[in-house]
């Protein structure tokens, strides 16, 4: 430790950056840097808003840039934060770790004032509120749908279509009100947050968080990022991830058909077979009771509007028929952005760098747009999570220079392409998984 300097009041400790690294977490203490400040969250983590999780990702590292992407309020939060404060980083240390990139950290920095300054930040509610009623429309026709033209084979299916596009546009406004970037206070996103999650499509908004910030803060980062928590049981990830555990000769599953059964285990089953009953698990073993009263109420709606002109063997054909469409429909657009990208362990590279390398956009479209969401803004979503997704089409252009400057490959392609590049990827981390478990 570099010795301690006097000043007025407190001592104020200096501190280098081997010393920050080495509280990560594995030995229990955990320290952070924001904006050269020191923080021991070590305590504050099982407090943490966001959850424990997320916060520890950084455990060791810089963690200015999530810091900032994350929180709309910063100046509340830092006042939160005086109380973790235990020192600073030494005069002569740089402001991050050397595995990060300074110009391009300094430039996307000044990119990202520069947005804040355009109004980029802020949402216009009247699309929100449009997104909202439409949902809430199609919503209305699905049950009119058996109402006015009965509970034959052609309503029923329609019907089904119609709700499955109701639970995946809810999914994707829900996510919008999640990422706290529909108004400007969290207090009004939480609300709106439960009411879409939880009465709308039946999970519980702290099951959510919990999974999607981690993702966010550490893209296929493996460890550390939930959505590729199917490599090693299920699937092989990754041209390096895959090699790895063909040396180490471990097989979980025959990685080299994983292409093939991937139609089977992936976009059917996700969540009729295992998002459909681990949420209730999520919210009553951690007892999430306000969680689980707004589920609540999306089930007795939906069993009080449908058992009536279905009865209870009806509608549980047609609620299990809704989760199998939707979770086609969620899987291949949430997994086209990461899975084809580069997975690897974390190593601690600088935010662009780290959301770059894990995410990639489809071409922009009205069908493309709303099919996903405005996911298809994969990378812009990724560099400004709270930024309201109507805009990610205006600093596209911005992120695409800053990429070009510093030699950084933006990818975007047609949307089929995208969905193909999953399997094609698949095919290649088997492959590269067989050959390293052979002869390796």
């Amino acid at each position: 430790m570099a010795p301690e300097t006097p000043a007025q009041g407190p001592t104020l400790r200096y501190f280098t950056w081997d010393e920050v690294a080495q509280r990560s977490g594995r030995e229990k203490e955990r320290w952070l840097v924001i904006e050269r400040k020191v923080y021991n969250i070590s305590e504050f983590t099982r407090r943490h808003p966001g959850g424990s999780r997320v916060i520890s990702h950084y455990a060791g590292q810089d963690a200015t840039d999530p810091f900032v992407a994350f929180h709309i309020n910063k100046g509340l939060v830092r006042k939160y934060m005086n109380s973790l404060l235990i020192g600073e980083l030494s005069p002569e240390q740089p402001s991050f770790e050397p595995t990060k990139n300074k110009e391009l950290t300094d430039e996307f920095r000044e990119l990202r004032a520069t947005v804040e300054q355009m109004g980029l930040m802020k949402a216009n509610h009247v699309f929100f509120l449009l997104y909202l009623l439409h949902i809430l429309l199609l919503d209305v026709a699905a049950w009119l749908t058996l109402w006015v033209f009965g509970t034959s084979y052609v309503p029923f299916i329609l019907c089904a279509v119609l709700l499955s596009t109701v639970q995946a546009q809810a999914g994707w406004l829900q996510h919008d009100f999640g990422h706290l970037s529909v108004f400007s206070t969290s207090t009004w996103n939480h609300l709106l947050h439960h009411f879409v999650i939880g009465h709308l499509k039946g999970a519980p908004a702290s099951w959510w968080n919990h999974l999607h910030f981690q993702h966010h803060a550490k893209p296929n980062c493996f460890r550390k990022d939930p959505d590729i928590n199917m490599h090693p049981f299920f699937f092989a990830l990754g041209k390096i991830l895959s090699v790895e555990l063909g040396k180490q000769k471990k097989k979980y599953m025959p990685y080299n058909h994983q292409h093939k059964y991937f139609f089977l285990i992936g976009p059917p089953a996700l969540l009729p077979l295992y998002f459909q009953w681990y949420i209730f698990y999520f919210a009553i073993q951690r007892k999430k009771w306000v969680d689980l009263a707004w589920m609540t109420t999306f089930y007795v709606r939906l069993f009080l509007t449908y058992v009536p002109l279905l009865g209870v063997k009806g509608f549980l054909v047609l609620f299990f028929m809704v989760r199998f469409l939707e979770s086609n429909w969620f899987v291949w657009v949430t997994q086209m952005n990461h899975i084809p990208m580069h997975i690897d362990h974390d190593r601690n590279m600088d935010w662009v760098s780290t959301q770059l390398q894990a995410t990639c956009n489809v071409h922009k479209s009205a069908f493309n747009d709303w099919f996903s969401g405005h996911l298809n803004f994969q990378i812009e979503h990724h560099l400004f999570p709270t930024m309201p997704r109507h805009n990610y089409h205006k600093v596209a252009p911005l992120v695409q220079s800053l990429c070009a400057k510093h030699g950084i490959e933006y990818q975007s392609k047609p949307l089929l392409s995208a969905f193909a590049d999953i399997v094609h990827s698949l095919k290649e981390s088997g492959q590269l998984w067989l050959d390293a478990y052979l002869h390796q």
